[in-house]
């Protein structure tokens, strides 16, 4: 029974680096969503403050489809050097988890199983490459005065397609609300 300890801790030290692995990889995975938004307000200042808003954020705008009323904004989105730093040490204690074990494995190899730690950076560096990357913002604004005539106020319906992150900063820093699904 002993004599399965090392080779079961091996294999289950292996696994955790297969996790952390695609962890590591969907940390710079797209995540872009479609959301349906009320806005208070008329289509025209609807369309302002979305406008003002993410020129604020540094994107441009950079198409307009006037069949579909849609209006396509692009900026770079910087990667987050805390969350670089955090794979990186992950990725630096997970390697000595197994670099440890394959020392006491097979103690031949000894210390110099602890020089896997070395490769932590290459974290660093992929993230850093992938999470760089340009990002759209899609909007398409209706009025909901023309859909709904018995309304007296004017509401805009906001159809936007982001990333899951700008969209939760957009209904934070507007304070639109999210339409009702059926």
């Amino acid at each position: 029974m002993r004599d399965l300890a090392l080779p079961s801790i091996f294999f289950i030290t292996v696994l955790l680096l297969i996790g952390l692995f695609f962890f590591i990889r969907a940390s710079v995975k797209d995540r872009t969503q479609k959301v349906t938004l009320i806005a208070p307000d008329a289509e025209d200042v609807t369309l302002n403050q979305l406008e003002a808003y993410l020129k604020q954020r540094a994107y441009q705008l950079v198409g307009m489809n006037r069949d579909q009323a849609q209006l396509t904004f692009e900026g770079i989105v910087r990667p987050s050097l805390g969350l670089a730093i955090f794979l990186m040490l992950l990725a630096a204690v997970s390697l000595l988890c197994l670099s440890l074990v394959v020392a006491i494995q097979w103690p031949a190899i000894g210390i110099w199983s602890t020089s896997l730690v070395a490769l932590s950076p290459l974290t660093l560096l992929f993230y850093w490459k992938k999470a760089q990357r340009s990002e759209q913002v899609v909007l398409k604004v209706e009025s909901l005065s023309q859909a709904e005539p018995s309304t007296a106020e004017s509401r805009t319906l906001v159809t936007v397609v982001a990333h899951r992150d700008e969209l939760t900063a957009l209904k934070s820093a507007l304070k639109y609300r999210p339409m009702a699904t059926p």
